[in-house]
C-alpha cells in the first residue's frame, strides 16, 4: 500500500470501552485533533507522532496479532478474529489515509473499530468498520462542533457515546436520544468523565462552562436506572487496571 499517516503509538491491550470492552485490541493512535474537550486524556496525541507508511502500520498490526492466530473460525463471542483493531486519536478522520488503512484491515479479516469525535463526516469509511461516535455534551466545551448530519448515516453496527460529567450533560443527552430516536438505531453509551490526573491536565483544553453541576459516577448510574434509559453505562476499564496516566494501555 502507498501513503503515510502520522502515528502517535501502536500497541496491544484490552478494549476499555464500548460494547467490545474487555476484548484484546490493537490500538492505532493517530496524531492531531481539532477539538480540545475539557476532559481529554490523550492531549499528548495532539502533536506527538512519527510518519509511518501504511505498509509499516499493517506490518506492525500483523506482528502484534500473530499470537492470536488471525483467521480462525468464528468464535463463540461472535468475533471472527481477535484481536480487534481500533483507530483512535486524536481524531483519526483528520488524516485521509486512515480510510484506505481501515479498508485494508477489513480486507485482511480484522474486526475494525474507529473512535471519532462526531465533528467529521463518517459516511466515507468502509461500511464494515464499527463506528464509535461521540456526541459532545455541554461540559466538553465543544458541543457546537457536533455534525448532526452524521446521525443519518448511523447503522446498527455503530455506537453513539455521550461523555457525561455534569447533570446538564445527562439531561442534554436524554434530549438528544429522544429527539433523534437514537435508541432504535444503535447501541448508546453513557461514559462517566474520569477525573484527569495532574499529568493529563493540559493547558490547551477547554474549560468546563461555568454553572454546570458535576455528576458522580454513582449519580450517573442511579439516574440511568431511575429514568429507565436504554443506554449502556460504562467506565474506562483500562484506568482501573492500570494507572490513569499510563500510555500504551
Amino acid at each position: 500500500m502507498t501513503g503515510t499517516l502520522v502515528v502517535n503509538e501502536i500497541y496491544l491491550s484490552l478494549q476499555g470501552e464500548s460494547t467490545f470492552a474487555g476484548l484484546p485490541c490493537i490500538f492505532i493512535r493517530l496524531t492531531a485533533c481539532d477539538l480540545r474537550c475539557s476532559y481529554c486524556d490523550t492531549a499528548y496525541a495532539f502533536t506527538e507522532g512519527k510518519k509511518k507508511s501504511l505498509a509499516e502500520i499493517l506490518a506492525e498490526v500483523k506482528r502484534l496479532a500473530a499470537p492470536f492466530q488471525i483467521g480462525n473460525r468464528q468464535s463463540a463471542i461472535g468475533i471472527s478474529s481477535l484481536p480487534l483493531v481500533e483507530l483512535t486519536g486524536g481524531e483519526p478522520l483528520l488524516q485521509k489515509n486512515s480510510l484506505p488503512l481501515m479498508k485494508q484491515l477489513c480486507d485482511d479479516g480484522f474486526t475494525v473499530l474507529i473512535e471519532t469525535s462526531g465533528a467529521h463526516d463518517i459516511a466515507t469509511m468502509d461500511p464494515r468498520v464499527h463506528r464509535i461516535m461521540d456526541l459532545k455534551c455541554p461540559s466538553s466545551g465543544e458541543a457546537e462542533r457536533n455534525l448532526y448530519a452524521n446521525l443519518e448515516c448511523l447503522k446498527a453496527t455503530d455506537e453513539v457515546k455521550f461523555v457525561i460529567g455534569t447533570r446538564e450533560d445527562y439531561e442534554w443527552a436524554k434530549t438528544q436520544i429522544a429527539a433523534h430516536k437514537l435508541a432504535s438505531i444503535c447501541p448508546l453509551l453513557f461514559s462517566w468523565v474520569h477525573p484527569l490526573t495532574p499529568e493529563q491536565q493540559n493547558p490547551v483544553l477547554k474549560k468546563v462552562p461555568a454553572g454546570l453541576a458535576p455528576m458522580t459516577r454513582t449519580e450517573l448510574a442511579e439516574k440511568i436506572i431511575a429514568d429507565a434509559l436504554p443506554v449502556r453505562f460504562q467506565i474506562q476499564q483500562h484506568k482501573i487496571i492500570w494507572p490513569p496516566e499510563q500510555r500504551g494501555v
